[in-house]
């Protein structure tokens, strides 16, 4: 079992959208949290049948800055 990143953020159309960091072009969007979640593991399982992928570690981490 591999672990990977994704970004979530919030659409201007209220839909929720994640970006898997470590697959190029790797996203989906949902309406709830628990239905992203799944159809981002759902993503990546399509992303690795449909491309040979050498995972390279390059996330670091996410940081908030109060200014």
């Amino acid at each position: 079992m591999k672990e990977f990143n994704a970004i979530i953020e919030r659409g201007e159309d209220g839909y929720l959208i994640s970006e898997v960091i470590e697959l190029p072009g790797c996203h989906t969007q949902a309406k709830t949290f628990d239905e992203l979640l799944e159809r981002t593991k759902e993503a990546i399982s399509l992303y690795l049948e449909c491309t040979p992928v050498v995972i390279k570690e390059r996330f670091v981490g996410l940081q908030k800055i109060a200014v």
